[in-house]
Formats: structure tokens, C-alpha cells, sequence
């Protein structure tokens, strides 16, 4: 098997812990794996180092300075496998054989990553690469980075372009958790997640795989998260699933859009719940939420409206701080979910703007970390799904 095995600061954050790094890869190889490692800064130094650059830099000094760390983490971990009769060698930008390179804008130039990437794998069964992890090499050999988490970015990138089987993020965590195990009682083990599941939540603070590595990630790759006091590269943790595509898609049946307005809802207690309850007990599925001051909206199935309505408005009779429901149909919905929404500035503005040219009304815009939702008339269904298939 072929696998990309990424160590993060904290798990090469000591000697000790380079030992043990080192142990597992060595173990991996003796299987008969073949193993390419990428190793992060030794625990905090890249933060470290940023905090020492105190002066004016430009950024071809800024990152020459921040590059040290993964430097010295290579060349540490490439003597601990060597100590161990392992077959190793480490590679920085502008080694000879140097996989990841950026164009004149600091975007990665895929293709010729991808081709170097290829030769790289083809020496696996006989080497052991130990690649520093969030650079790269920039026009006639400058040093680049590829921005916060950007190991895990090298990681799994070099995964996908060298073939690999899986890749491997260990880390000082037990892969992902049901939640964070310093605030509630009882968090365990997450033993799979959806990669979309898992970008939602990484762009929402899970410090697990940085988002934009999972970008990388294609169905055919397989992504694991252990504990590097673990010691097994090749089993537990959290195992991420599927793949995470640009998608542009329109919900068949048209919904209902259901409004309940009283006096400033979005600071009542519980009135969230009492809604939303009183739906779910009728089996009435919810197909999103929207909420102002003083209103909340339910959108569900047009076929459920009639009763739906009914419902909401026995809630309103019994609530005082209600004061009406009303009924809208049939609404459409266009949705956008992509791996490359969130680092897009101005993305929201570029889905709008062609629907307002094209006099579309707007009801509604839901967004998430990695989606977007656009609710308009059910006449105007199909001209919006052309115009937002025409941006993606």
C-alpha cells in the first residue's frame, strides 16, 4: 500500500516524539508499505519565528524566515529513520526532485506538480522522502507557502498526485471527536465522517484538517486522522469519507415558505424549539430555516403546507409573544456547495448580481460554511439554475 503520512508540529514537537514518528514509519516500511512523509514546523516554531519578525519584510524574506522550521522537522526526522536502517532522504524547495511548485500569482501550478509528484512515487520502493510540509517552490526556485494548515494542504495533495492509497494526518488528537473533549463530558471517537461533514466543521473552528486540504481529497483517496501516541499509521482514528465537489443543483418539488411573526422572536427562549417541535412530531420534514428580529421562516414540502400551516398556528394561539403565520407557494430552491466557496471573496456577490440582471426575485439566501442556498419563485426556477451553472 501506498500511503502519505503527515506528522504535525505537536507529534514532532520533541526528541522522544520524533522517535516515536519514526518508529511508525519504520514499521510501515518493514510491511512493505511504501511511505512518503510530510513532517510540519516542531511544535510551535513557525509561530515562534512570526513572532520574531518584528521589522518591515517583504515576503520572499517573510517566508525564507517561516520555512525554518520545516527545515530543521525534515532533517531531524530523516536522520531518526536513517538511525533506524531506513532508506531516507529529505527534500525543501529547490531540492533536486521537489514536488510542489506555485506560478508568478502563488497558485499551485497542478500540472507540473502533479508530473513531478509522479516521479517522486516512482522511488518510493526503494526511499522513504521526508518532505517539508506547507512550501513550496516559487518562479526560478523562490521559496513559497501555501497558507495556514498548509501541511496538511501538502499532505493530501501529494496524496492525490502520487497515487496513493491513503493518507495519514497525525496529529495531537484523537481524530475527530463528538466534541471538544476540554468542554463536555464524554466526547469520544468519531470513527468516520463525510468530508463535507468534516469542511463544515473545520470552517467552523474544528482545528482537526485544515479546509483547504480537504479540497484535495478525490473518492479514490482515503484520509485518516490518528493520535501520534497511536504508533500505527495503518490503523484507527477517523477515517474521512467521499469526496467534496462544486456541485449546482435544483430541489425537484417546489416547497412552501411558512413565516411566523411576533414580537422580537430572535430573543424569546425556546420559541426555536416550540416551532420546530411541533412540526417534527407531525413528521413534518424541515427543509430550511431563516430567521429575523421578529420573524421566523420554515420552508417544507408545498404537499405539507396545508398542515403545516394549521400547526404553526396552533403555536401561535398559545404563545403570546406570537402574532400571525402565512403562507407562501410554491418557491423553488437553487443550491451551491463547493470546497472552494468559503476562500473565494466576493463568491456571494458573483451568484447574486446575474439573477438581479436577469429581474429574478430574490425571496430568500441561506448560507453556510461551504453552501449556499438561493430561493426564488417556482416560475423562475430553470433561468436560475442556467445562470448559476454558468458561474461554476
Amino acid at each position: 500500500m501506498r500511503v502519505v503520512a503527515k506528522f504535525g508540529g505537536t507529534s514532532l514537537g520533541s526528541g522522544d516524539r520524533i522517535n516515536r514518528a519514526a518508529d511508525s514509519v519504520a514499521a510501515a516500511v518493514e510491511d512493505g508499505h511504501e511511505i512518503a512523509v510530510v513532517a510540519s514546523a516542531m511544535g510551535s516554531t513557525t509561530d515562534d519565528l512570526l513572532d520574531e519578525i518584528t521589522f518591515d519584510t517583504d515576503e520572499a524574506d517573510r517566508a525564507q524566515i517561516v520555512s525554518m522550521g520545516e527545515r530543521t522537522s525534515v532533517r531531524m526526522l530523516k536522520a531518526a529513520l536513517s538511525s533506524r536502517g531506513i532508506d531516507a532522504t529529505f527534500l525543501e524547495p529547490g531540492a533536486d526532485g521537489w514536488p510542489i511548485v506555485t506560478d508568478e500569482y502563488g497558485e499551485v501550478d497542478a500540472e507540473e506538480t502533479q508530473k513531478r509528484a509522479l516521479e517522486l512515487a516512482a522511488e518510493l520502493e526503494g526511499t522513504v522522502p521526508v518532505i517539508t510540509g506547507f512550501l513550496a517552490e516559487g518562479p526560478e526556485g523562490s521559496i513559497t507557502t501555501l497558507g495556514r494548515g498548509g501541511s496538511d494542504t501538502t499532505a493530501v495533495m501529494m496524496g492525490k498526485y502520487m497515487d496513493a492509497d491513503e493518507v495519514v494526518i497525525v496529529t495531537d488528537v484523537e481524530g475527530v471527536m463528538t466534541g471538544d473533549p476540554r468542554v463536555v463530558e464524554g466526547a469520544r471517537n468519531v470513527g468516520e465522517i463525510s468530508v463535507d461533514e468534516l469542511r463544515n466543521l473545520s470552517f467552523r473552528g474544528a482545528e482537526v484538517v485544515a479546509p483547504s486540504a480537504l479540497s484535495y481529497k478525490d473518492g479514490g483517496l482515503d484520509v485518516r486522522v490518528v493520535h501520534y501516541q497511536h504508533g500505527d499509521l495503518l490503523s484507527g482514528g477517523t477515517s474521512i469519507e467521499g469526496e467534496f465537489k462544486n456541485l449546482v443543483g435544483l430541489r425537484e418539488r417546489p416547497l412552501a415558505c411558512l413565516t411566523v411573526a411576533g414580537r422580537a422572536i430572535r430573543n424569546q427562549t425556546g420559541v426555536f424549539h416550540h416551532l420546530s417541535q411541533s412540526l417534527a412530531e407531525s413528521d413534518i420534514n424541515i427543509d430550511a430555516v431563516a430567521s429575523g428580529m421578529d420573524t421566523v421562516t420554515f420552508y417544507i414540502d408545498e404537499d405539507e403546507a396545508e398542515r403545516a400551516e394549521n400547526i404553526l398556528h396552533r403555536e401561535v394561539i398559545a404563545r403570546d409573544e406570537l402574532s400571525s403565520v402565512t403562507v407562501d407557494s410554491p418557491v423553488a430552491v437553487v443550491r451551491v456547495t463547493g470546497g472552494e466557496i468559503p476562500s473565494q471573496p466576493g463568491i456571494i456577490s458573483e451568484i447574486i448580481n446575474p439573477l438581479a440582471e436577469a429581474r429574478i426575485h430574490l425571496q430568500d439566501v441561506i448560507t453556510s460554511a461551504t453552501s449556499v442556498a438561493l430561493f426564488v419563485d417556482w416560475d423562475d426556477r430553470e433561468e436560475a439554475l442556467e445562470l448559476t451553472q454558468d458561474i461554476f
